[in-house]
């Protein structure tokens, strides 16, 4: 049996029977407070509101737990998605003595901008969300560490699915964050190597509405697919605009920053086909996913935990995990989180390399049915009732 869920079993179990026992009854325990760092107000703020949620809930349920040495206190702070906002509420986190380690960020941009925070206050950071590998390759900082796969894992995956597709040609378009320049990169260079080939790419700002040139430019290309990597805001933009230029016919394919409910919902049929690769698996799926579900409802929160929830939710775990080993002290915990293996957690074993990335490299291809991201193999596309677009 996984060990961490029985024990999260049992914590949720007890916690009716703490409660009977009586305030007077239940030893005082110290307090030790972390912090979650993400998107809560935005254009991505649905990804990232499901990720505190789950955070809160992996506290919640800790505190419950009879056999916790500490209770824990959750400091939820808002990076808005933007690195000078995530590089002050990273250093609001990392001088406040109080906190001894964070959940944070599902945005690129801003973890590349804090990991320097993190480091130079001693703050041990595990990702939750964010995938350009730099954050944890691109440097040799110790507080680092990330639970979920990069977009390494997710570009070659997507070359090797799409060219397999019988798909040849591509036009890109990326935003010019770090995450979409990232994406591009790698996107390219798996792309190339599977044999397909990049007519054209071109950037755009995040905060950009009109895409009346670029889509011009990429119609007389005539690619197969148009790729977009960005998040899910700049994404709908793009896809909207598509069809009044005449690229209707044209496969929209995304990085996984399109992977959200949002994304669905806001296009309607116009998202009817996008493709999107993202990492691990859906959450019925995962080893945890049904006992993390049927928590999070019975939590009663009022917003669904998104695909990151469950990582958001493990990191989380992992942290509390660490204090309850080592004690609440910044140093010890660093040291102890290089050492992870084989941890349980409901996304699986966790296992850190030695730049703090999880050995995590599942993928999985999804694809907008009906208005729901679903898995490729579950669709109707898969079993060919369904056709993804192909220009005659």
């Amino acid at each position: 049996m996984n060990v961490a869920l029985d024990r999260l079993r049992r914590a949720a179990a007890c916690a009716v029977a703490c409660l009977a026992l009586g305030a007077s009854q239940v030893q005082a325990k110290d307090e030790v407070s972390v912090a979650f760092i993400g998107p809560l107000t935005g254009g991505v703020s649905a990804i990232g509101i499901g990720a505190r949620n789950s955070a809160s809930l992996a506290v919640a349920l800790r505190n419950q737990d009879p056999k916790a040495k500490y209770t824990y206190n959750l400091v939820a702070l808002d990076d808005e998605c933007k690195p000078n906002v995530g590089i002050q509420v990273a250093t609001k986190a990392a001088t406040d003595k109080k906190i001894i380690g964070a959940v944070a960020h599902y945005c690129s941009a801003v973890a590349m901008g804090t990991v320097n925070v993190f480091h130079e206050f001693g703050l041990p950071a595990i990702v939750w969300g964010a995938v350009l590998p730099e954050i944890t390759s691109g440097n040799d900082f110790d507080e680092v560490f990330r639970v979920n796969g990069t977009m390494l894992s997710q570009e070659f995956t997507a070359s090797k699915f799409m060219t397999q597709q019988g798909f040849k040609t591509w036009a890109v378009i990326h935003d010019t964050t770090d995450y979409g320049k990232g994406h591009n990169k790698y996107f390219t260079k798996f792309i190339t190597d599977a044999g397909g080939k990049i007519l054209g790419s071109f950037g755009v700002s995040s905060d950009q509405q009109d895409f009346t040139a670029e889509l011009t430019q990429i119609k007389a290309l005539n690619p197969d697919v148009i790729y977009f990597a960005g998040l899910a805001p700049l994404g709908i933009r793009i896809r909207s605009q598509m069809d009044k230029l005449g690229l209707g016919d044209v496969q929209f394919e995304g990085a996984s920053g399109i992977v959200s409910d949002t994304f669905a919902a806001t296009l309607g049929p116009l998202a009817e086909g996008a493709l999107a690769f993202h990492a691990g698996v859906p959450i019925a799926k995962l080893p945890g996913g049904r006992f993390f579900m049927a928590e999070y409802e019975k939590a009663g929160f009022k917003e669904p935990p998104e695909i990151w929830g469950p990582f958001s939710f493990a990191a989380m775990n992992l942290l509390l995990d660490t204090i309850e080993k080592v004690g609440p002290n910044r140093k010890a915990v660093v040291k102890a989180l290089m050492d992870v293996k084989d941890a349980a957690s409901i996304v699986g074993p966790i296992t850190f390399d030695k730049d703090g990335q999880n050995e995590l490299a599942l993928i999985t291809t999804y694809i907008v049915q009906d208005g729901k991201w679903i898995p490729w193999e579950q669709s109707e596309y898969a079993t060919g009732q369904r056709k993804l677009k192909k220009r005659p």
